[in-house]
């Protein structure tokens, strides 16, 4: 089973958001996305057991997403 995990940069609160369709329950936020990944790769194997314990083996696919505004006064 494929998962797909979409990290989104809150530009307001300066951290990336961890967030899935897929997986209920998952919402995660860090400064980093190092960070951010590593607490996910850790998180969803709990979320999973606790949702769908007999889906194995499974595999997370990680779409990033960040925009930013940017005025130039030349």
């Amino acid at each position: 089973m494929e998962y797909v995990i979409n990290f989104t940069w809150d530009c307001e609160a300066n951290v990336w958001i961890a967030t899935s369709n897929d997986i209920p329950g998952l919402v995660l936020e860090s400064g980093s996305f190092d960070a951010l990944l590593e607490r996910t790769r850790f998180a969803v194997p709990e979320l999973l057991a606790l949702n769908a314990p007999n889906i194995q083996p499974f595999s997370l696919t990680f779409k990033s997403e960040r925009h930013e505004r940017i005025s130039y006064n030349g």
